[in-house]
């Protein structure tokens, strides 16, 4: 299987290059300069040229904070952007599988949020990307649009390596503790891709078409999180750090988040037979691979 997939440094895009080079399938990663999201153009003629048998559309603007400031050009790549992504997949007859994100919601819902729920995004951010999953649909019917959270892995910047980083200086961490979501391993993520990828390009049955969630399983507090990284380096070998529980409104950021961030995988589960392992299992997998380079 050729599989494209959009930009060439994010968490998805390195994950899925792994896999595909230990699997054996080929994976494409297609960014700057030769195809950039904020100019359509580009697009069109990049996917054209390669002609793959499946695109991932997994680029986008992630700044999340810096998204108040600049909701423009945070809209003309997670919504134009991805929208032409989607039409340039239609064009050559390929699906198209889109990676979103839980900030669609408000964090407001008691318990995890299911794909029926309403959207209602409280932030720049999550409003920009909500705009490209309905450009999305409308611009290639064979789409899945995947939500995804927390994401971590060996590769760029997130919570897990910020917290190993922090943790070579600091014997004492603050972290919020009232916001509540799914760790989910950008590797467990490119392998559910690779699955889905197969069964799309096989089976045409709409059931496998729409709006899926994806995130590792079971719950927990960002302080939660931080607690399991610092057990499991200290298992390692590595210095003994604690963790300070805080509230939201004691770490003010410019764009606020959902106060509950889970997603609920029944659906995914039910239709593909996919669900994510749990996060502490996948968290010592992603943190051995770091710990072994010495990161």
């Amino acid at each position: 299987m050729r599989i494209a997939v959009t930009g060439k440094q994010g968490q998805v895009v390195q994950s899925l290059l792994r896999r595909g080079a230990e699997r054996g399938i080929e994976i494409i990663a297609v960014g700057r300069p030769e195809m950039d999201l904020a100019d359509p153009p580009s697009i069109a003629a990049a996917f054209s040229a390669l002609r793959p048998e499946v695109i991932v559309s997994a680029a986008a603007y992630t700044a999340v904070d810096k998204a108040e400031s600049e909701p423009d050009l945070a809209f003309s790549i997670n919504a134009t952007g991805a929208g032409a992504v989607a039409e340039a997949a239609a064009r050559i007859e390929a699906p198209v599988i889109h990676i979103s994100t839980d900030y669609v919601f408000s964090g407001d819902k008691a318990s995890a949020y299911s794909e029926e729920d309403g959207t209602a995004p409280i932030s720049a951010y999550g409003r920009s990307k909500l705009a490209g999953e309905k450009a999305v649909a409308a611009a290639n019917p064979n789409h899945v649009i995947l939500r995804t959270a927390w994401v971590y892995s060996p590769f760029g910047t997130n919570f897990l390596k910020t917290m190993l980083r922090l943790s070579e200086t600091r014997d004492h961490i603050r972290v919020v503790a009232d916001q509540t979501g799914c760790p989910t391993s950008a590797l467990d993520i490119a392998d559910a891709v690779l699955a889905i990828a197969t069964r799309v390009v096989a089976d045409p049955a709409p059931s496998l078409r729409g709006t899926f969630h994806l995130t590792g399983s079971g719950e927990a507090s960002w302080a939660d999180f931080a607690e399991e990284i610092f057990a499991e380096l200290l298992k390692s070998g590595g210095r003994k750090v604690s963790v300070e529980r805080i509230p939201t409104a004691d770490y003010p950021t410019p764009a606020m988040r959902p106060a509950n961030s889970r997603l609920s995988g029944d659906k995914l589960a039910r239709i593909y037979g996919i669900r994510l392992p749990e996060w502490k299992q996948s968290m010592t997998v992603v943190m051995q691979d770091l710990l072994n380079k010495g990161l």
